[in-house]
């Protein structure tokens, strides 16, 4: 078929802009369709703290990024704020504020005292809601099991203050397994005014689990078009002929699993096969960037390319670093 045919296979911009190339994107997968009904459900009925656990490079981070792009389409009144729990040694007052000015986007994080940075917090958040017209906002806090005692108390204090001013927060934990013990420990210790503000429900967060998945997943890569509302999704853009012919990548979700899976009993790895998204997502990339040079006979990626891709994925350095916190998967509590 010819190149000149209304120009279908010229791609509509360079594909150094294109969003594989800057890994600036994000596609839904089971787990984040279950963090985001967590925080429906949250804002439906104020409940105003929950946590989100799992183990470590799992895709909670790209959970975090790709649900406040969907909240800003589908609750663009709310305010989102995406803070990072930092690993330090000495936790304290003043560091704890700037990281949540910081989060807010203030200009001056680090100067004035802990009184004053706890006042300009409130105050930002307070802008924001104006600007947004609405009194919700939520705050992710990602690798939330760094926080202290403290620190959870500080932020049950923002807690209440916004809500002297009728501004509701909602606060999601995000971080490791060790959230839930963090809980537990809270529940023992009768520290029921930061469970009862902060940690009410729970969602275990997992990786792709099976082929079902694996489909949800390369669906979004069939779905999702750059530039946006155009017809160029980012199958097509890299597979443009292959498209044409009727190619999707959902239809290689069995094999992606099965070869996964392959090399998952290969090494030996303990548990069910659970992919993190950073191996999945790496493993798709590189189908879609070296299958763009074997395109032009039109034919789908050969199971040889999604192998190779499987093996530099680095799924099995992934899964073998943190193999000695993964545990199967549970459902949202």
């Amino acid at each position: 078929m010819a190149e000149s045919e209304s120009g279908r296979f010229d791609r509509p911009v360079h594909p150094e802009l294109h969003p594989i190339e800057s890994g600036n994107y994000r596609v839904a997968t089971p787990a984040i369709q279950a963090f985001y009904q967590l925080v429906q459900r949250c804002l439906r009925y104020r409940i105003t703290g929950a946590l989100v656990y799992g183990p470590s490079r799992i895709g909670k981070t790209r959970a975090i990024e790709y649900l406040r792009l969907l909240l800003a389409e589908t609750y663009p009144k709310v305010t989102t704020f995406h803070v990072q729990a930092e690993h330090k040694p000495r936790h304290a007052e003043g560091p704890f504020f700037t990281s949540l000015l910081q989060a807010v986007g203030f200009p001056d994080p680090d100067g004035g005292t802990n009184p004053t940075k706890r006042l300009r917090l409130i105050n930002k958040i307070r802008e924001s809601c104006t600007r947004n017209g609405s009194g919700n906002v939520i705050l992710f806090c990602d690798e939330a099991q760094r926080y202290t005692e403290h620190e959870y108390e500080w932020l049950r204090d923002v807690h209440d203050q916004l809500d002297r001013l009728k501004i509701r927060l909602f606060t999601f934990l995000v971080g490791q397994q060790e959230l839930r013990s963090v809980k537990t420990a809270f529940q023992h210790a009768r520290k029921t005014q930061i469970v009862a503000r902060l940690m009410v429900e729970e969602l275990a967060f997992f990786g792709v689990r099976n082929a079902k998945d694996v489909a949800t997943c390369l669906h979004g890569y069939d779905a999702t078009s750059f530039p946006r509302d155009s017809e160029w999704s980012f199958t097509r853009f890299y597979l443009p002929r292959a498209v044409h012919s009727g190619y999707r990548l959902v239809q290689d979700a069995q094999v992606l699993w099965d070869l996964f899976d392959e090399i998952h009993q290969h090494h030996g790895l303990p548990g069910a096969l659970e992919l993190p998204m950073e191996s999945f997502a790496r493993a798709v990339e590189i189908v879609l960037k070296e299958g763009h040079d074997l395109d032009r006979s039109g034919s789908p990626p050969d199971p040889s390319l999604w192998r190779a891709a499987v093996q530099s994925s680095g799924y099995t350095q992934s899964r073998e670093a943190v193999a000695d916190v993964m545990t199967p998967s549970t459902t949202l509590v």
